[in-house]
């Protein structure tokens, strides 16, 4: 199978996109950690929507959020690699084109993040260090995290 990187603004996914990008989603934030939220949480519409795929399925993804959407800073977020994918580098990779999109897109601006805290070593790789206190979000302890 050939991997495949994916761009494009809420308003341009198409119906069968976004549906797969749903799906990963519950896959892995809903069902395999056992966490009930709600994932349409409101900020999809107005972020850029970055994934991967292989042949059809989608094995990694993130949003990026720009300043004002969830935090001052730009953001990104629903960081996830499907099962299959993990330990291949797609989560990594994933996360540096979301940190190059918000520099095409807004400058080298910060950009702030709430990571669940057993990933802190991940996102410290790519320069993010903790701000503020622990905190329970769903249930999962977080951590918020700035990119100066």
């Amino acid at each position: 199978m050939t991997m495949r990187e994916h761009e494009k603004p809420f308003a341009a996914l198409t119906v069968d996109e976004l549906y797969a990008i749903l799906t990963l989603r519950q896959e892995v934030f809903v069902v395999e950690q056992a966490c009930a939220y709600l994932d349409c949480d409101g900020h999809d519409a107005g972020s850029l929507h970055l994934w991967t795929t292989d042949g059809p399925n989608v094995v990694a993804y993130t949003r990026v959020l720009p300043p004002g959407e969830k935090f001052a800073e730009a953001s990104l977020g629903r960081v996830i690699t499907s099962k299959s994918a993990r330990k291949t580098g797609a989560g990594r990779a994933i996360v540096a084109r979301a940190i190059d999109a918000i520099s095409r897109r807004y400058g080298a601006v910060p950009i702030r993040i709430s990571a669940q805290r057993y990933l802190r070593r991940f996102y410290e790789d790519f320069g993010f260090r903790q701000v503020g206190d622990e905190y329970s979000e769903d249930g999962i302890p977080h951590i918020e995290m700035l990119r100066a």
